[in-house]
């Protein structure tokens, strides 16, 4: 098993400002292995550096806790 941290990138839609990228970024931080994590409203991606890779459903529900959809990973 790797060590590494893991850099995965997410599309989310209805971000648009500051307050929004801190939501989405405040849900995402709460989930396990989760290290570090980057909301872009004017993109609409979302950086999360984790432990382990993220199951994406566990990433789209804290997305939606947030008030935002998860439009899948950004390629």
């Amino acid at each position: 098993m790797s060590s590494e941290a893991v850099t995965t990138v997410y599309q989310v839609t209805g971000m648009t400002c500051g307050h929004c990228e801190g939501a989405v970024a405040e849900e995402i931080g709460t989930l396990d292995g989760v290290t570090s994590v980057k909301a872009v409203a004017s993109t609409g991606q979302v950086t999360v550096i984790s432990a382990a890779p993220l199951d994406d459903e566990t990433v789209r529900a804290a997305v939606d806790e947030a008030g935002y959809e998860l439009a899948g990973r950004a390629a």
